[in-house]
């Protein structure tokens, strides 16, 4: 019998070192039996599979060579020896420890589940098992992490402690040290254009007020390549095709606090077009397909005209079936006279149908609320027009961050395709929040809890309150955006309204609270346009005092304190803006009538406008006008219901005014009584917020409104002209929804007007 004899991984990575093959040289033999001995977590039946020996082979010590490789080569062992006991050979190992636990110490700009992903992508997770080469590459990886935010000083340095059951725990401990900012970007050979206006098309930029919310002072690799990028489109936009960047540079102070970029420019002379033409398969459209082009000869040569001439051919092309049509620009370029010759080859290639449509990443709202949204149907010819009309309104919905459409071939066929729409959901509820700061301590708020897809159905729930000691309101609202599968929607208003005007006199119990409810429902007659009808029934008590204004207690004498009402509705609205969050072009119009029937004891019409323009001059600056109006009056010899007035000033109306405050005012009082007659109007200009270049989730706004509201005069006075405010504020798209603050001054001062100077609003638009 031999004695064992074991051949350690050592000696099998130098294979077989001289004096182990000499010394210890193992006569060749068949293989009998293998037993393997030392595993814990790794199963018997995997170890076997990478063995190289079987029962039946001649082992030789090139075999137990060969063996101990591949074992080790595995990742699962520390070391691994090979013993012969006669014909049986003995592999004995000793399994390397799992990783049990990771942790993070000294963290401040990261967070530690950002970190982790960035393990586990670089193959270090708990379960793991644990290789020093790994845990290594673990700390140049976090050290990546925090060279693409600018700290290049950071230091991180791995502990490894051992745990029970052969795991070891590692401890990332992390000196993060400065982030390194940029102090300085220079530009070599830059004549057309100034260092401010090359500066103004970068991500990157030297640090300034706003760089805390930005951090565009941070250097960072891939935000460089995206700025030079960003760069040549510039310049190729002007015409400059013989644009290029010759060198960019970048240094780093000794204490890795300060970066200098420097880049060198070559700028050439400007290109103009001397002819534009098109060729290829024009389908017998030349005429049409001409019209559609954005550049034309004698112009300055624009790598974006070009791009979107190309994207308008091939979308005309998509309209008639034609899915992968293609368009290749030809230049012929004149660089004596720096001008250039277009030639814009069509290739419509075939006519396809669309054979299926995919929904994909709905996970839970369902595939119907997203399939009633496309216009572009199976088994019809395709048409982008169409599907790009599909992707608006899926993305309109507002329940998904992102919506992808792409054409796919269906194989083994000419004329067919599949459309894939990948959505991302989003989380759907929101909660919005109001408020508004007098100069008389008087606090305002409001609340509100949506959910705009109830159970993935596409349904809205919404749950609204107002505090404001002079109107508060509970309202459940619930919207069903197809109520038939034609698109019909049905809008249900149940509500709880305590109105109590006399806000600065603390001793009155004048108010007026309302109950009721309505049912309207909406009619789409083009994507557009929508018509609404709508009906319901309310009751309005009118509690009165001593202080209560005058005309109030008129209406109580004549009609009783108990009014009962049986309304119904007409309305229509047009929303043709590119954004209903930001919009930045486009309009928004809307008109509704209300009439009160002699069912309910109260007769009376009253009809509401409103329009909004948006107007973009000029990168990111927008204009936009908000008119909106109201007129109301008695039927059948009946007064207009007092409850129902109009009230103007504060947020959302005429901004530097108490809320309501606006109009007539009862003569003895002083109170506001509102009014039958009201307008408002709106002017903002909307712009970045400097520093920030061109982000339009934080905006700067300045405002100029106007309006008032009028009523009989009676026993009220105090309305006179238009009331005027202006001021500026601030937008931003914070992560609980749009938050406006705005800090507004009163042009014209009247005897009797409340003013308020600094309101804020989260979850409105105008």
């Amino acid at each position: 019998m031999l004695k064992p004899r074991f051949i350690p991984k050592t000696v099998a990575a130098a294979a077989l070192t001289a004096h182990g093959l000499v010394a210890h040289a193992t006569t060749p033999f068949v293989v009998g039996d293998i037993r393997i001995e030392g595993l814990q977590r790794v199963e018997s039946g995997t170890a076997f599979a990478y063995l190289p020996i079987h029962v039946g082979d001649t082992f030789t010590d090139q075999m137990a060579s060969d063996a101990i490789r591949a074992l080790y080569a595995t990742g699962f062992f520390d070391d691994v020896q090979i013993a012969t006991e006669g014909n049986i050979v003995i592999v004995r190992v000793v399994e390397r420890p799992a990783v049990g636990t990771i942790d993070f110490s000294g963290l401040h700009e990261f967070d530690k589940d950002n970190l982790t992903k960035a393990l586990r992508a670089v193959g270090l997770s708990p379960g793991r098992y644990y290789d020093k080469a790994l845990a290594a590459k673990a700390e140049q990886e976090l050290k990546r992490q925090y060279l693409t935010r600018g700290y290049y000083a950071a230091e991180v340095t791995a502990t490894v402690t051992p745990i029970d059951r052969d795991r070891v725990s590692l401890l990332f401990s992390v000196d993060e040290g400065p982030s390194a900012k940029i102090r300085q970007i220079n530009f070599i050979g830059n004549k057309a254009f100034s260092d401010s206006t090359l500066l103004d098309e970068m991500q990157q930029a030297t640090p300034n007020w706003f760089s805390w919310y930005t951090k565009s002072d941070l250097y960072a690799k891939d935000k460089l390549t995206s700025d030079l990028e960003n760069l040549r489109a510039y310049y190729l936009n002007h015409g400059y095709l013989e644009f290029s960047i010759d060198s960019t540079q970048v240094s780093i102070s000794p204490d890795k606090k300060d970066m200098y970029l420097t880049l060198s420019l070559h700028e050439g002379e400007p290109y103009t077009i001397s002819g534009v033409h098109l060729a290829g398969n024009l389908l017998s459209r030349e005429a049409e397909l001409g019209s559609l082009l954005q550049i034309k000869r004698g112009e300055r040569f624009s790598a974006e005209k070009l791009q979107a001439t190309t994207r308008a051919l091939v979308d005309k092309l998509g309209e008639y079936g034609y899915a992968f049509a293609t368009v290749n620009a030809q230049p012929q370029i004149d660089q004596q006279g720096h001008t250039v010759d277009l030639t814009l080859v069509v290739d419509p290639s075939r006519r396809v149908y669309v054979r299926r449509i995919n929904i994909v990443g709905n996970t839970r709202t369902r595939d119907e609320v997203v399939r009633r949204e496309m216009r572009q149907l199976e088994s019809s010819w395709f048409d982008s027009n169409r599907l790009a009309l599909s992707k608006d309104r899926i993305n309109r919905l507002g329940y998904f961050t992102d919506v992808d459409v792409t054409t796919v071939p269906v194989e083994d066929t000419a004329d067919q395709v599949d459309i894939n729409v990948k959505v991302a959901e989003k989380p759907t509820g929101a909660i919005t929040l109001g408020a508004g700061f007098s100069s008389t301590d008087k606090v305002i708020l409001s609340a509100g809890v949506s959910q705009d897809n109830v159970f993935g159905t596409g349904t809205s729930l919404s749950v609204n309150v107002n505090t404001a000691k002079t109107y508060r309101t509970l309202t459940v609202t619930q919207v069903d955006p197809y109520f038939t599968v034609d698109g019909i929607k049905r809008i249900t208003d149940v509500y709880y309204r305590t109105q109590q005007p006399l806000y600065y006199s603390t001793d009155s119990s004048f108010k007026i609270v309302t109950v009721g409810g309505d049912l309207k429902f909406g009619i789409p007659f083009s994507e557009v346009d929508t018509v609404y009808f709508g009906a319901g029934l309310e009751q309005n008590q009118i509690d009165v005092d001593s202080a209560t204004p005058q005309s109030y207690i008129d209406y109580v004498n004549q009609f009783g304190r108990v009014s009962n009402n049986v309304p119904i509705t007409v309305g229509w609205a047009r929303d043709a803006r590119d954004s209903a969050l930001v919009p930045s072009r486009g309009y928004f119009t809307q008109a509704n009538a209300e009439f009160g029937t002699p069912a309910g004891g109260t007769q009376y019409y009253k009809a509401d406008v409103q329009a909004q323009y948006y107007y973009s001059f000029a990168r990111g600056f927008v204009l936009g006008f908000n008119l909106q109006g109201g007129y109301g009056s008695g039927l059948g010899g009946k007064p207009y219901p007092i409850f129902k007035n109009y009230y103007a000033g504060g947020i959302g109306s005429v901004r530097g005014y108490e809320p309501s405050s606006l109009g007539p005012r009862d003569a003895s009082t002083g109170d506001p009584v509102g009014g039958s007659k009201m307008v408002v109007g709106n002017v903002e200009l909307t712009f970045p917020l400097p520093g920030t270049g061109y982000d339009r989730t934080l905006r700067v706004f300045t405002f100029l409104d106007a309006g008032n509201v009028w009523g009989n005069e009676g026993n009220s006075v105090g309305a006179n002209g238009l009331r005027y405010g202006y001021g500026v504020g601030l937008a931003w798209i914070s992560p609980i929804g749009p938050l406006k603050l705005s800090l507004g001054f009163p042009l014209t001062k009247h005897s009797g007007d409340q003013y308020q100077k600094f309101q804020f609003q989260l979850g409105t638009a105008f």
